[in-house]
């Protein structure tokens, strides 16, 4: 915006400072100017940068396909890896064999092991930390009523061979596509 000098009258001599008079405009009137301007450029730009980037411009999108996949169960299996009464911890190897004898014949097409850092309070009250393992299955559900005895299994031999309290188990519904 440029400044036009102001004639200076007799009435009206200019600032007080000395400089000369400077005709202003309302600033209501620039300032409207200028949001007009911005949002113009916002309506014009929008579909020009959509179509740059490749993208459907919000107003042309489609709504989101069908879930891929099947119906499946994520059981996940959490187990502790310290014995009570200061018994030795469970250790990979042992854990691996476990894997190896009680959850592989029962789940052979895949699983996942991760480890982890576990709390929880024992049947004494006592809050416990330790290593632990989860481990993570993943089978259709039409298959829930043969699989849950065999998890059963799976919690009742790790308790049992390891001394724990529990394996604690969660389960939920997805889907998965191979």
């Amino acid at each position: 915006m440029s400044r036009l000098p102001r004639p200076t009258t007799a009435n009206d001599p200019g600032p007080s400072d000395g400089s000369p008079a400077v005709r202003r405009r309302p600033r209501r009137r620039a300032a409207l100017a200028a949001t007009t301007a911005g949002l113009a450029l916002l309506a014009v730009g929008t579909p020009v940068a959509y179509a740059t980037l490749g993208a459907e411009s919000p107003a042309d999108a489609r709504p989101a396909a069908a879930a891929r996949g099947k119906a499946y169960i994520e059981t996940r299996l959490f187990f502790g890896t310290e014995r009570p009464y200061g018994g030795p911890d469970v250790t990979d190897r042992q854990f691996l064999d476990f894997i190896d004898s009680e959850v592989t014949p029962r789940f052979p097409n895949g699983l996942t092991i991760q480890d982890g850092r576990g709390q929880w309070r024992d049947s004494n009250g006592v809050i416990e930390r330790e290593r632990s393992y989860e481990l993570t299955l993943l089978y259709p559900a039409s298959e829930a009523r043969l699989r849950d005895p065999q998890i059963e299994r799976i919690r009742n031999a790790y308790e049992k061979a390891y001394a724990q309290d529990s394996v604690a188990r969660l389960e939920e519904r997805t889907t998965a596509d191979f």
